[in-house]
């Protein structure tokens, strides 16, 4: 099985992954998450791990009283506030080179739009990139090489990190032993991933139609 199909298994299958970890490391199982977490959020490199699903299992598991779900709480909040701190200080030392083609893995383009989203949006964009995948790996760097003001991008950096991991942990915990939940795991994960990838989606699109849009002929 390739990278692409291990990681596809591991989000449809994160609740039997979870338990294994949980079984092998036992009280370790926090330092495991707390490691997923910050490397989704902290390397641009690596925005395809499965923050939600793996946060929304782990409330499932604290509600079987297998993981503490203040703990939880904790150490996965602090997690994405570190992993984003960093990933903006690697934005910061790129810096304007990521606009001029140096960095192989940074297109130009995607990085004057996503700025042009920044100065539209402000703080906002910090915290709504939180709740979508890959978009929210790449919002800090974006910040970072926009030389974003520190003290503004962390407060929303925070806020976002509070907000994301509270919510998801909490639908775990009070939902994911539902019968029906229960039943149909794999499905409630796609669930997830498609309602989070739906504003990338969303904005892909406006941004599309305003880059073909053709340009209006001013007048003789």
């Amino acid at each position: 099985m390739n990278l692409i199909g291990q990681v596809i298994d591991f989000i449809l299958h994160v609740d039997t992954y979870l338990s294994d970890i949980i079984a092998q490391y036992g009280a370790w199982t926090l330092a495991v998450l707390f490691a997923i977490i910050f490397v989704e959020t902290g390397v641009v490199v690596m925005p395809f791990l499965p923050g939600d699903s793996l946060i929304f299992a782990a409330g499932t598991f604290a509600a079987r009283g297998a993981l503490n779900i203040w703990a939880l709480f904790i150490v996965l909040s602090l997690a994405a506030i570190l992993g984003d701190t960093v990933n903006y200080w690697i934005g910061h030392r790129v810096g304007s080179k990521a606009y001029s083609g140096e960095v192989k893995w940074v297109k130009k383009e995607h990085m004057e739009r996503t700025n042009a989203f920044f100065d539209k949006h402000g703080g906002k964009a910090i915290f709504l990139a939180r709740f979508v995948p890959i978009v929210r790996t790449f919002a800090p760097f974006v910040a970072g090489v926009s030389q974003m003001n520190y003290g503004f991008f962390l407060r929303w950096n925070i806020i976002g990190a509070i907000t994301w991991v509270g919510i998801f942990a909490a639908l775990g915990y009070f939902f994911g032993n539902i019968p029906f939940v229960q039943r149909n795991f794999e499905l409630v994960i796609v669930a997830i991933v498609v309602i989070s990838v739906i504003p990338a989606v969303l904005e892909a699109l406006k941004a599309r139609r305003g880059f073909h849009k053709p340009a209006l002929k001013s007048e003789a």
